[in-house]
């Protein structure tokens, strides 16, 4: 008999509860997690996906409903190690319903490193008689690329970049094909809305505009907006940063799977001199 080797992950589960309107949960944020911008510090992208799966356990949010807005607000730098992630419903409904989650660490868990915001939107089950809307093509093929020494870090070798242009070495717009290499949780399949969300806050990366070992820029928050969830094991990015020097940023993140667009992502951004 051959065992199954369980995929490594982003967050070990320690501990999940919940009733009819609220979700709470403790885990373990591994090396998976560390960002480019320390030993001790997580991307966003994970923590936003996982309070984005915190939403997704509550109750009264309509049948098959999409994520059709986030917004992930960072306050401060999540670091590595045992955060919690608290969720409720603020608005339930049939066709449209609110929600909110926050994430702080064990030390201090009343104060909300993040905190997030979702529109869930009922998906009709049978196709509307609608006049169909353009949505862009599925990019062309990518090219293997790894990130430079300057953007080394645990959670840009959880995940696979397939370039289609621009470069990691070279400042500009940039588009590539993600795929995950790790999950969000432990033994648990990470979903398409759920790897839109992990790699999202990558856009402002991708298409840097300068040598991060030169200037720091972060990002303040994330918003994402999808019309459909992305099916398969990839997702493309295509973003572009515009800068401002006075030290203001703003990304644009294009969001597909292989059958073509499913939404798009923002962020603004604080830049200053390291």
């Amino acid at each position: 008999m051959v065992r199954q080797v369980a995929r490594p992950s982003f967050y070990r589960v320690m501990a999940e509860s919940g009733d009819e309107s609220t979700f709470q949960g403790r885990y373990v944020a591994n090396e998976h997690t560390v960002g480019p911008w320390g030993p001790d510090m997580q991307h966003a992208g994970p923590p936003t996906a996982l309070l984005l799966r915190a939403v997704q356990q509550l109750s009264g949010a309509p049948a098959d409903a999409l994520p059709a807005r986030l917004t992930a607000e960072v306050f401060r730098p999540v670091p590595v190690g045992e955060v919690l992630i608290r969720a409720r419903m603020v608005r339930p409904g049939r066709r449209v319903a609110w929600a909110a989650a926050q994430l702080a660490v064990a030390s201090e868990p009343d104060r909300a490193v993040m905190r997030c915001h979702v529109w869930l939107v009922r998906r009709t089950p049978d196709p509307l008689d609608l006049p169909m809307t353009a949505t862009p093509p599925p990019p062309g093929p990518g090219r293997p690329q790894q990130a430079p020494g300057s953007w080394g870090g645990g959670y840009l070798e959880s995940v696979s970049w397939e370039l289609t242009h621009g470069s990691f070495a070279e400042p500009g717009p940039a588009g590539t094909w993600t795929t995950l290499l790790v999950d969000l949780v432990d033994h648990e399949p990470t979903s398409g809305v759920q790897h839109a969300a992990i790699v999202a806050d990558a856009g402002s990366g991708i298409s840097a505009v300068a040598d991060p070992s030169r200037l720091l820029f972060v990002n303040t928050e994330l918003t994402i907006h999808l019309h459909r969830e992305p099916e398969g094991p990839s997702v493309s990015m295509d973003a572009e940063t515009t800068l401002d020097r006075h030290g203001v940023g703003y990304v644009h993140t294009k969001l597909g799977d292989t059958a073509g667009g499913v939404g798009a992502a923002a962020q603004t951004l604080f830049v200053e001199p390291r």
